[in-house]
């Protein structure tokens, strides 16, 4: 595979090749995925250049949480507390961040302003989304990040929640981000929101690696800050949880029945099948039905 990659393909379409794989990656395994290409492409200079793009653009797209010192909740790191050349800011704290994307580490802590016009509403709304989330996640972390800019206030729910167990031989990270956009003397606000569920399972006899995401699009009325908090989150808990159960029962129906319909009475080959291999995939449908239900 390496003589392939150096023989047939240029050093442009190495690091979109390898960029592609990267932002791919399943939860926690960024770093298993990056050993492989090293192996592959076999060019440190062409993988410094990967890494330095795509860790950055990674870790924004999975809402990766990362320690805080002597606070107890994780911060995030995302594209909306994105203050650029490395910085971010944990809006709970008031202060901002330099980040290393290669050692998930915080430092360089400095003071943060919040902007006065939107503070009122994220602080709401934070109130609101950090009980939501601690009566329904086991684990993982939310945080609210607002916006002004041309008279428009925007709040943007970001939610993370993951189990890791590689000992077990999975990995899954539930992700949603909902943006909340109105102005003060509006009568509505419109939201938009994305549901992702991403899980890897993996075994000898068996590797499924499931990506799946919902669009969410609702209106709220624009009242005071604590009415648009408590609309915006029964609209959240109603939709992640009518997704989560849509999904249960999606798995349910391919495990009874998707993963029965691929027998046939003689394969092409007219031989019989090795049908313990096929149980074995019926078995990844049942796993996956099993994983969704720790988030």
């Amino acid at each position: 595979m390496t003589l392939i990659l150096k023989n047939h393909v240029t050093d442009q379409e190495k690091i979109r090749i390898a960029s592609n794989f990267i932002l791919k990656s399943p939860p926690k395994e960024i770093k298993e995925v990056f050993n492989d290409l090293r192996i592959l492409i076999s060019d440190d200079f062409i993988l410094k250049q990967v890494v330095s793009n795509v860790f950055s653009k990674y870790n924004k797209i999975q809402l990766t949480p990362v320690k805080i010192g002597y606070f107890k909740l994780d911060a995030l790191i995302t594209d909306y507390n994105d203050l650029g050349s490395g910085r971010f800011y944990e809006p709970r704290l008031q202060k901002s961040f330099k980040y290393d994307h290669l050692r998930n580490e915080a430092t360089d802590f400095e003071p943060w302003e919040p902007n006065l016009t939107t503070e009122v509403y994220r602080k709401a709304l934070e109130e609101a989304a950090t009980k939501y989330f601690q009566d329904h996640y086991k684990q993982g972390t939310c945080c609210v990040f607002s916006h002004y800019e041309g008279g428009r206030i925007t709040l943007t729910i970001c939610i993370e929640s993951h189990q890791f167990q590689p000992q077990d031989f999975w990995n899954g990270k539930w992700r949603s981000i909902w943006s909340i956009v109105f102005t003060s003397t509006a009568d509505v606000a419109d939201i938009r929101g994305t549901i992702k569920v991403q899980v890897h399972y993996f075994e000898d006899d068996g590797n499924v690696h499931l990506v799946t995401s919902k669009e969410v699009k609702e209106s709220v009325p624009v009242t005071t800050e604590y009415q648009i908090a408590n609309e915006v989150m029964k609209l959240v808990e109603k939709s992640e949880i009518d997704y989560q159960i849509s999904l249960l029962e999606n798995y349910e129906v391919m495990s009874n029945t998707t993963f029965k319909t691929l027998r046939r009475s003689l394969p092409l080959t007219r031989t019989k099948l090795n049908w313990q291999n096929i149980l074995a995939c019926k078995n990844v449908g049942n796993e996956l039905e099993k994983l969704l239900l720790v988030f």
